[in-house]
């Protein structure tokens, strides 16, 4: 048997490849999926069939572009109305090689969840493996409101029975493979641990410890995160995305063409550290730092306009590249050749934003000198210890709730270390706040210089 996970950072989004005597079968499969057929090709395998899980919400799905490459039939859950591939049936089983995977629906995170347990025949008839999608993760299981609120509790029933009724009785021994690890946004608490079983979850899952009762109130009472791109990614993976063909390769530009791609409407997305945006910037640009990308770009990006990149490094490119496209993000025009300093040494404007240490903002506070405190980091976040003046607004909701800053006094954005509160700063200066701060360190050097913090919720 040939098992691999294949990780694709920044989603935290798992996908699988197995394989049995020269064939194999792919689960999930990223958008970018050559790693599929390299790897297959260097095992000896020839991919036959893919199976989703489910229609995926935070990233493009690679089924439609993996047939294309391999001639593979895609296979999905009931109950949408998919405008490729096959629809399976509850209990539907397949031979690969000396393997048997069955498909399972397990509806919850989505009505058309798909659970698939893995036998090797050449081993016994026990379960082996169970990809379970977004249903059941590592220390936590999947969310249940992408449907609408209204329907949430009618999803956390539906999960709480494909969990205890249909996974975990595969079997204890049974290996568990989910869609997702730790830093997704498809779950609150996902464990960085890859490695699980049905019987560890079963033992100390904290959510499988409820009751049936307490399961339905947690979920319908968990609040999470939506990016508005996710509403792109269901239609595409819904009706088919757009074919790649082979991964984009956006040119370098001189100071006056990325001048040029500006002025025809395109966006700047500056993907440095918060320092080094923090000293010169391009005025309009995002700063979203190289790791933020795939969390937070969905969040000020629209599908009708180019990007633009300014890079660190050149050596950084494929890797910004990557993480739009898996997003959807397919008009990247270009980068910045020769980074900020090519820029400034052409003679074109730039900007600055004024960096602020905790010690600055503590010393500001005690002097009672005019100046909010803005914090982006999410409410959970805001409610487990923040500055007691501070105003919270979770930065992916900020650029549609400006006015509840200020723009009369200077702002000192914070979060936990300053990366997203260098993005929060960046939308405040595109709207024109006139003293903008991003406070370095943020909540973590808050804390660390022993500077009070508050729990109390407004």
């Amino acid at each position: 048997m040939f098992f691999e996970r294949i990780k694709s950072e920044g989603l935290a989004h798992n996908s699988y490849i197995i394989g049995s005597r020269g064939e194999a079968v792919v689960i999930d499969p990223r958008r970018d999926c050559q790693v599929y057929v390299h790897t297959a090709r260097r095992n000896g395998l020839k991919i036959k069939r893919i199976f989703e899980t489910h229609r995926n919400e935070d990233y493009v799905a690679g089924s439609v572009e993996l047939n294309v490459a391999v001639g593979a039939e895609v296979y999905h859950g009931p109950g949408l109305k998919w405008q490729y591939g096959t629809t399976l049936q509850d209990g539907q089983e397949f031979g690969i090689g000396d393997l048997r995977l069955t498909a399972i629906h397990t509806p919850g995170h989505t009505d058309e969840s798909m659970t698939y347990a893995l036998v090797d025949s050449a081993s016994g008839a026990a379960t082996v493996m169970v990809f379970a999608g977004d249903a059941l993760f590592v220390d936590e299981v999947g969310r249940t409101d992408l449907q609408g609120p209204e329907q949430a509790k009618r999803l956390a029933s539906a999960l709480y029975q494909s969990i205890h009724q249909r996974i975990l009785p595969l079997g204890d021994g049974a290996i568990l493979c989910p869609g997702h690890g730790g830093g997704s946004v498809c779950g609150s608490h996902i464990s960085d641990r890859d490695e699980s079983s049905l019987g560890i979850e079963r033992a100390q899952n904290p959510v499988l410890q409820l009751t049936k009762k307490e399961f339905l109130r947690h979920k319908t009472l968990e609040r999470l995160e939506t990016p508005p791109y996710f509403t792109q990614m269901e239609k595409y993976n819904l009706e088919g995305p757009p074919l790649l063909g082979h991964r984009p390769a956006p040119p370098g530009l001189t100071p006056r063409q990325f001048r040029d791609e500006m002025a025809r409407g395109a966006v700047v997305i500056d993907t440095r550290r918060p320092a080094e945006f923090c000293g010169a910037h391009i005025s309009g640009s995002y700063a979203i730092w190289l790791d933020g990308l795939p969390a937070f770009a969905g969040w000020v990006l629209g599908y009708e306009k180019a990007v633009l990149l300014v890079l660190e490094d050149e050596s950084l490119l494929d890797t910004a590249v990557r993480r739009l496209f898996r997003l959807g993000y397919d008009r990247t025009a270009g980068y910045l050749g020769g980074g900020i300093e090519g820029w400034y040494n052409s003679g074109f404007l730039i900007e600055d934003l004024a960096p602020l240490s905790v010690h600055d903002l503590k010393a500001k506070l005690d002097r009672k000198e005019q100046l909010t405190v803005l914090d982006v980091r999410g409410g959970d976040e805001w409610n487990r210890g923040h500055i007691d003046c501070s105003l919270n607004v979770y930065v992916g909701h900020l650029e549609q709730s400006l006015s509840r800053a200020p723009r009369d006094k200077p702002v000192a954005v914070l979060c936990s270390v300053g990366n997203r509160a260098g993005l929060g700063a960046s939308i405040l200066l595109r709207a024109g706040y006139p003293k903008v701060y991003n406070v370095l360190g943020s909540m973590t050097a808050w804390r660390a210089a022993g500077f009070p913090v508050s729990t109390e919720t407004t």
